[in-house]
Formats: structure tokens, sequence, C-alpha cells
């Protein structure tokens, strides 16, 4: 009875000794593994497998043995490849359990091919993960931005892998760190502290930093500091698939999975198709927006540039003026408080033009080498006295870290402005991060910002509310805010000093996550120089009975900078553009200063008009104003000629006049 059910059972039947030494096997084993009959008693169990599978599969054997119990066909772990007598192979289940016989122990082994159902499964996962890439690929055409395919994609892998958890990082700009944008099934915090800890050796930075997929199949072995585990259970084995930007990384996914060895060919090759296809996303948005961007703000800085320009002209016939009027003595009782009243309202927007200017990167820089760590000391001794009892300050500052090569006084006020929008974030308190480090970017990054060199890096986070996508799109351009006060001019500002500093600015903020500003600057070398101009003080008294020649197109700009000559002392000859001017040098023999506009309207400029002047006229003295700066009209070229910024003063022109005429003298 015992005989025939042996050889009815439709799957090949095997009894093994303690020995690992086939005693029996039925026909059913004979022609799956293609032996003539009888030939397969006395082979080694380990003959009918791989030659690279055996040594493994002999310890797994003398484990079992030692400790026998039933296992049913299906259990994932007990997987193997058969071999035939030709040396064909296959996969197969099999199905173990202890015999105990009069004389020993024996054990016996159920083996079915699974060929045919193990490619119907492949086919079924295949179609899972080909569903995925479908989706991810849907999402990147119709999404305006990366968050919606960033945002979907863990709780998909997981789904697609039938794994615990999974989640995107990305790397910051400098490399230097990584950040959690989004998971399923493992806390957010617990990985994000994981993932920047200052510990570098784990499977994340081998994988960023070799751009190669990272396998751990036991993290109670590889990962002796322990993953943080998921929420739902306890994972054993991780995959972590780098993605990398022209050999820049810039991120990757980490699967977490429950089983040891979880991650196949199929997995890890939809994990690399994945992680292609986010950077692919991640390549083109970026692109899109940075020209977006890069186009929107040129053409905002153009007109503010402008508007501040025609702004400060008007702002200098008032401020001129009223300074006139302040000047005579007839006038009416509370007169003088109502003077003091405008002009200091003129004033208020002369440094609202001047914020603008900062916007269109026209302003004056006096840039000087820095340290960083007695710049952020400073920094939060004086924030911790102004943004009030519920911020906290904490400061962290590598060392040792090089100077940084910016003006003084525009980097405080960056940083102070930061600090402020990070206070106004955060209404019921919370913490402000003040950080500096030292980073260089190399040729190997292709993004044109920040550009390959040798930086410093400050960063102001904050534990606030964050912005969304569309708040963050337009948070540097002048003029937006999103509070209920305020011009909306502190971030664009803060953004058009970095950007003629030579360096690169990167908000990254998420709704609820907060706020983290940082600002490239370039490292001060031995070659640096400031290029601030000397305004030491000069006498006020003028040049009596001197000669100037003004050159104006406002009518009004023109009249106000006569009335001033005259007060002065001066004798004025007027002229509305250069051509004009050029007449009158050659008319008025006793001009010895020319003062003049650098915007004329049609034919020279104010520059090409001084040139062509003192070319005709040597030693003649030259002072330029503008409603722009030095570096709007003609950038990168050194003029040699001292400029004046509208509006000015009376006494500022007196001292200007002055000096320019010493140094021709």
């Amino acid at each position: 009875m015992l005989e025939q059910l042996f050889e009815l059972i439709p799957d090949a039947m095997i009894v093994v000794d303690r020995e690992g030494r086939i005693v029996r096997a039925n026909s059913h084993a004979e022609r799956l593994f293609g032996y003539p009959a009888g030939d397969l008693e006395g082979l080694s169990i380990e003959a009918l497998m791989p030659v690279e599978m055996r040594d493994r599969h002999s310890r797994h054997r003398a484990e079992y043995m030692a400790h026998p119990r039933v296992r049913p066909m299906g259990d994932a772990s007990l997987s193997l490849i058969g071999q035939r007598l030709d040396g064909g192979q296959f996969p197969v289940e099999i199905s173990l359990g202890p015999i105990r016989t009069p004389d020993d122990m024996q054990y016996l082994a159920l083996v079915r091919d699974v060929s045919e159902s193990q490619r119907v499964r492949q086919a079924l996962v295949r179609a899972r993960y080909d569903a995925l890439a479908a989706r991810i690929g849907q999402v990147a055409m119709a999404s305006g931005n990366d968050s919606d395919v960033i945002d979907m994609l863990p709780e998909q892998l997981v789904q697609a892998l039938q794994a615990e958890a999974a989640a995107v990082i990305l790397v910051t700009p400098d490399r230097a760190h990584a950040r959690v944008v989004a998971t399923h099934g493992i806390e957010s915090r617990q990985l994000e502290r994981f993932v920047r800890r200052p510990q570098r050796d784990t499977a994340v930075w081998r994988a960023l930093a070799n751009d190669q997929p990272v396998i751990v199949e036991s993290l109670g072995h590889d990962e002796p500091d322990g993953w943080p585990q998921p929420m739902s259970g306890q994972a054993s084995s991780v995959a972590v698939m780098p993605m990398s930007d022209r050999e820049r990384p810039i991120g990757a996914l980490i699967v977490m999975a429950q089983d040891t060895r979880r991650f196949s060919h199929d997995a890890m090759h939809l994990l690399r198709m994945t992680a292609s296809l986010l950077t692919t996303s991640i390549q083109r948005r970026h692109t899109e927006e940075q020209l977006a961007h890069a186009q929107r703000l040129d053409a905002i800085g153009q007109l503010t540039g402008g508007v501040a320009h025609d702004f400060n002209n008007l702002l200098t016939v008032i401020s001129g003026n009223l300074q006139l009027l302040e000047a005579r003595e007839d006038l009416p009782p509370g007169a003088k408080g109502l003077i003091a009243s405008a002009s200091r309202a003129t004033s208020r927007g002369a440094d609202l033009t001047a914020k603008l200017l900062a916007f269109a990167r026209r302003q004056r820089l006096s840039p000087q080498a820095l340290e960083p760590e007695v710049l952020l000391a400073e920094m939060a001794s004086m924030l911790r006295r102004t943004l009030g009892e519920t911020i906290r300050i904490a400061v962290e500052c590598q060392q040792p870290i090089a100077n940084v090569f910016a003006d003084s006084t525009l980097l405080d006020s960056a940083l102070v402005n930061l600090a402020l929008n990070a206070r106004d974030a955060m209404p019921r308190g919370g913490e402000v991060t003040l950080s500096a480090r030292e980073c260089r970017i190399g040729s190997a990054g292709h993004d044109a910002e920040p550009g390959p060199g040798h930086y410093v890096m400050f960063s102001v986070g904050d534990t606030g509310c964050g912005m969304d996508p569309a708040t963050l799109a337009h948070a540097v351009e002048p003029f937006f805010t999103t509070k209920k006060s305020g011009n909306g001019l502190g971030l664009s500002m803060v953004y058009g000093f970095i950007k003629q500093s030579g360096g690169y600015m990167h908000i990254d903020s998420r709704p609820s996550h907060g706020t983290r500003v940082e600002i490239y600057l370039p490292v001060a070398t031995g070659s640096s120089r400031s290029a601030e101009t000397s305004s030491a003080s000069a006498p006020l008294e003028a040049d009596g009975g001197k000669t100037v020649l003004v050159v104006e197109d406002e009518d009004e700009v023109r009249t106000i900078a006569e009335a001033f000559l005259h007060s002065l002392g001066y004798r004025v000859v007027s002229a509305g553009n250069a051509a004009e001017a050029l007449q009158r040098l050659r008319e008025t023999p006793s001009i010895s200063l020319l003062f003049s506009d650098v915007r004329l309207g049609e034919g020279m400029d104010g520059y090409e008009l001084a040139r062509a002047a003192c070319a005709m006229r040597p030693g003649l003295a030259v002072l330029m104003t503008s409603g722009y700066d030095e570096n709007s009209v003609s950038p990168g070229e050194q003029h040699g000629f001292e400029l004046m910024r509208k509006p000015y003063r009376r006494d500022e022109l007196a001292a200007a006049l002055k000096r320019c005429a010493g140094s021709r003298a």
C-alpha cells in the first residue's frame, strides 16, 4: 500500500538519510531530474542542484536535521533551483518532513517543478511594476511640479514591492546633507535623524557616494547603529537606489522589507527605472523653473530698476525744493516742522528705491573679508534681544571655516531679514537655527547655480509654518508678501544682494515643515579687494567763482542742481544733452567742473560725454550722478569718475565737487 502511494503521488518524492544520501526516490523524481531508474539512490541530495548552491544547501540541511520539523510546500524561503543530469536547471519548491524508522531518522522531501507557475508569478509582478512606471509617467506629465510625483511615490513603491516602508530623500545643493521629502510606512522624523547623522558610512551615503544601489540584507548585522523601523512591523532588509544627475547625486529611493533577501533582480530593476523617471522629472521641472524664474526676475529687475531711476529723479526734485525752502529766512511759523516731516518722507522714499535697486542688482557694494564665526556670534546675540523670549536661537558653525568675501552691512541686513521672516512664520514661538559652513562645488555639477567654486554657506532655518509651492515660486519677487503688513522687499533685497555678490540663494520650504534659506557667498582669497570707494569727508565750502557745467535731461532736476550750485557760490552753465554740453564746453573756456547725469536720453550717455569732455579739456574735473548706481550703466567697466546717487543733499554735492576739483588740481 505504501509502495503504491509512493508512486501515485504526482510530485517527486525523495527520502534521504542523516548523511544527506538518497535512500529512495519515486519514478516522478527520476523523470523530473532526468535519471535512469534506480540511479538516484546513493547520490548526495546536493547533486540535484547547481554547484554554486551546494555548500550553502549543505549547511541549511545540517541546521534542519538538528531541529527537524514539517515545512509545507510554498514556503518562499525554500524556493530552490534544481539541476537535471544533463545540466539543465529549473525552479522547484519543496516540502520537508522527518520520518522515524526502526533503525534511524530519515527525511522526506516532496519536490515540485514550478517553472510555469513561477513564470506566471513573474509576469504578474512585472505587470504590477509596469503599471507603477506608467502611473509615475502620467503624474509627471500632468503635474506642474515635482512634489506631486514625490508625494505619491513611497506609497506606490510599498504596494508594488509588497514592502513595509518607502521614502524619497534629496541631497542639498552643497551635497553635504540629505533631507527626507516623502515617506510611507515610517516616521519621517526618525528617518531624517538617521540620514542626517554625522556618521557618513551608512547604506544611504555609500549609495550616494558611489552612485550604485546598496542592499542591506540583514539590518541587525550590516548596520550596527540601527535603522529606524517601519510603523507596521520589523524590517529585515533595505534597498537604497541612488538618483544622480550627470554624475552628481541628487537623492535616493529607500525601500524597507520584512523578509531578508527580498530585493530580486526585477525589484531592483523597478527601483532603478523609478529613480530614473523621478530624476528626469526633477531635471525637467528644475530646468523649466530656473528658466522661467530667471526670465521673470530679469524682467522685474529691469522694471524695478527703471522705476527706481525715475522715482529718484522725482525725489531729487522734492528733496531739493525742500532744502531750498529750509534755507530761507522768511518762513512762517511752523513751516520748518512741515519741511522736516516732508524731508523724512523723501528719505524713506530713497530707502525704498535703494531696496528696489538691491533686487535689480544695481546697488554699490563694499565687499571685504569677514569672519563667519564672529558674524554669527554677534548676530545671535543681537537676535536674542530682538526676536523675543518665545524664539530660541541656535548657532551651528563648522570649525575651522574660511573668511567670506561680502559687504558687511548688507550681509548683516540679509541675515536679519531672514531671521525676522523666520520669527513671523512662528507666531507661537519656535527655534531659529543660524549656521555656516565651508563648501566646495566641483565642476561635476552642471547647475549654473551655484557654479563651481569655493563658498561659505550661511543658512537660517525655522520650525514655522513653511510655504506651499505657489508661495515659494514668488517668494523673492519685490512687493510679494503673505504678511498683513510690510512692503515685501526684504527677501527680494536679500536675493539681489546675494546675486550681485557672485553667490546663490536656495530656499527649502514645505507646509508644516518650516523653512530653510541657504545663501552661498564666495570665500575671501588673498587677492580679494574691497570695492569700497573713499568717502572721506571734505570741507563743505565751495570753490567760489568756479564754473560748473550741469548736464541733465530732466528740466526740473536740472533746475534743482542749478539752484544748489548757485547757493554754493558757483557760476553755472546748463545743458540738456551731450551734444549741447560739448557745444557749451567749446563756447565757455572758464568751465572747470562737469556735473552730469549718467542717463541723458538719446545720443551719448554721461560717461561717454565725460570721456569726450576730458579729451577736449584735459584737467576737467568730473562728477557723475544717477538714479541707478555705478554698476547699472556699463557693468564691469571702470570709468574712473566719482558717482553720487540721487536723491542727493546740497552738502553732499558740495563735498563731492570739492573732492573732484581737488583730485584734478
